[in-house]
């Protein structure tokens, strides 16, 4: 009995040692994560926006669930949106973050920039865990096909046909993917126009 007693108290202390290690720990390393998080977001919106010089947040509205999922959006959610404004304080256009479940190695997340007449500036991919030489492709393949393009939706092709305006081409064995990053991206210009107010596509 007196063994067992002597055993709980080490295991006891050593739990609370250990907890209160990792509080140590987390306080430590709280400050450093938060301000590496801000910088990594500063510059993705300065990579989609990068004629704007102050970035401002905004709070992202809430969408009817219905509306949102009949579009096709089940999946996909509005993390952040700020605002893009030029020196003299004049608005731009927004850097909206979103995040896709459709990916096939699990969440995408990214930013995008719209300007206010609804063209996309670019993407600046935050979060991917896509297969190696297939959906990690995304950052070459399809960030750059988005950039410049004006129009209210986009859709991919397979087989290298994008001709018009609203169309990307997939990447070559990662349909999922390319579909997972074409419907988040939709997705944002969605929220641009029926939230945020932006101009329309072609």
């Amino acid at each position: 009995m007196k063994e067992m007693m002597k055993n709980t108290g080490i295991l006891l202390a050593i739990t609370v040692i250990a907890g209160l290690l990792l509080g140590v720990v987390y306080q430590v390393t709280k400050n450093p994560i938060a301000k590496q998080e801000q910088l990594a977001k500063e510059a993705a919106c300065q990579e989609v926006f990068a004629d704007a010089v102050s970035f401002g947040m905004i709070g992202v509205e809430s969408m009817d669930a219905s509306a949102w999922s009949s579009e096709g959006f089940s999946q996909e959610s509005i993390d952040e949106v700020m605002e893009a404004k030029d020196a003299s304080g004049e608005l731009l256009g927004y850097v909206i973050t979103v995040t896709t479940k459709e990916g096939y190695g699990g969440d995408i997340q990214f930013s995008i920039g719209v300007r206010l007449d609804g063209t996309l500036n670019g993407m600046s991919i935050l979060a991917i865990s896509e297969t190696a030489g297939l959906g990690m492709q995304a950052e070459d393949v399809l960030k750059p096909q988005f950039a410049g393009k004006n129009a209210e939706s986009f859709e991919y092709v397979k087989g290298g046909g994008a001709a018009a305006e609203n169309q990307i081409d997939a990447i070559s064995g990662a349909t999922i993917t390319t579909n997972a990053v074409t419907n988040g991206v939709n997705a944002g210009l969605y929220y641009f126009r029926t939230v945020l107010g932006g101009g329309g596509g072609q």
